[in-house]
């Protein structure tokens, strides 16, 4: 009788035509639902099982965000998968930041997977007409939502370039951006996401709206990556939008055995391109950024060597 040895998480052995196989139970913690992390986390585990032949089963949380997910890691075990800018944990590890008297021994167990489509901010007004640039916000009631990246950085922004005192802060979810704007609850919303953002697309489908660009000055303040979201990717949107973002990234912990993330970050590059195909935000990730990662598991950069991907040294 011949036994499949992959190491297994969590879950049940099942025997097929003699053959014992491990189902690897995972859990993966990315967003809010109605995001677009959200929605990838769900393709994310489309594509795990497909490409495993149903071994590698992902549960998918919802999460309030990024510095959540890394907070979770001083609790959760080896069967966690989380998503999060490199800077998140990068401030995790050094207790600075949103970790500043938070410090914990776990954080400096984390290590990279594989990319997933860079957070792009996106500043959302109501009305097609009118300015395009942030201070649109001027004298209007927006969203921020609580706890995520795009929340921090939205308030971020807002304080930068002198707008905090002329806008409203509204006390909703951000998952509620589209009907609080359809119903005349608020004037705007900030959220970051990948485009097309589900939550911005639910909105520019229920009425006109403006998405906000930032000038060339604005985005050096911001001290983030340039981002531009294309014309016509949005209903009524006519023009390119200058914006910001930061690349993001699958981690795990030493926890998860090196067979696990090597799976797991082999299945994910099996079924990248499929996933693009019917979601074209995974088309932008791509082998290159890998050499970007640090302090990779061990079993990641053991399949990126077997497949000669450069990797940082």
């Amino acid at each position: 009788m011949r036994y499949w040895t992959q190491a297994m998480l969590a879950g049940a052995v099942v025997l097929v035509a003699g053959t014992a196989q491990a189902e690897t139970r995972l859990t993966y913690k990315s967003a809010k639902t109605g995001t677009s992390y959200y929605q990838m986390g769900v393709e994310l585990a489309e594509g795990m099982k497909a490409a495993s032949d149903g071994q590698l089963v992902m549960t998918v949380e919802e999460s309030q965000g990024s510095v959540q997910n890394v907070m979770e890691v001083r609790a959760r075990g080896a069967d966690y998968v989380f998503t999060a800018p490199p800077s998140l944990v990068a401030d995790a590890q050094t207790g600075s930041g949103a970790f500043e008297g938070r410090t914990a021994p776990q954080f400096a167990e984390i290590r990279a997977l594989f990319p997933i489509p860079s957070l792009t901010m996106h500043f959302v007004v109501a009305g097609a007409e009118g300015s395009t640039t942030l201070d649109a916000f001027e004298g209007k009631r927006i969203l921020l939502g609580k706890g995520s990246f795009g929340a921090t950085e939205g308030e971020k922004y807002l304080e930068l370039f002198g707008l905090m005192d002329d806008v409203t802060i509204a006390d909703a979810e951000l998952s509620n951006a589209g009907d609080a704007l359809t119903n005349g609850q608020i004037d705007g919303f900030v959220t970051a996401g990948s485009f097309p953002a589900p939550n911005v697309v639910e909105a520019a489908a229920s009425q006109d709206v403006r998405l906000l660009s930032l000038s060339e000055e604005q985005v050096v303040q911001t001290g983030q990556a340039r981002v531009v979201i294309p014309a016509d990717v949005y209903p009524g949107q006519a023009a390119d939008i200058v914006t910001t973002g930061l690349p993001v990234i699958a981690f795990t912990t030493t926890a998860m055995d090196d067979d696990t993330a090597y799976e797991l970050t082999k299945a994910f590059w099996t079924r990248r391109e499929a996933m693009a195909q019917t979601a074209p935000w995974w088309a932008g990730v791509s082998l290159e950024q890998v050499a970007a990662l640090e302090d990779l598991h061990p079993g990641a950069a053991r399949y990126y060597q077997e497949a000669g991907v450069a990797v940082a040294q």
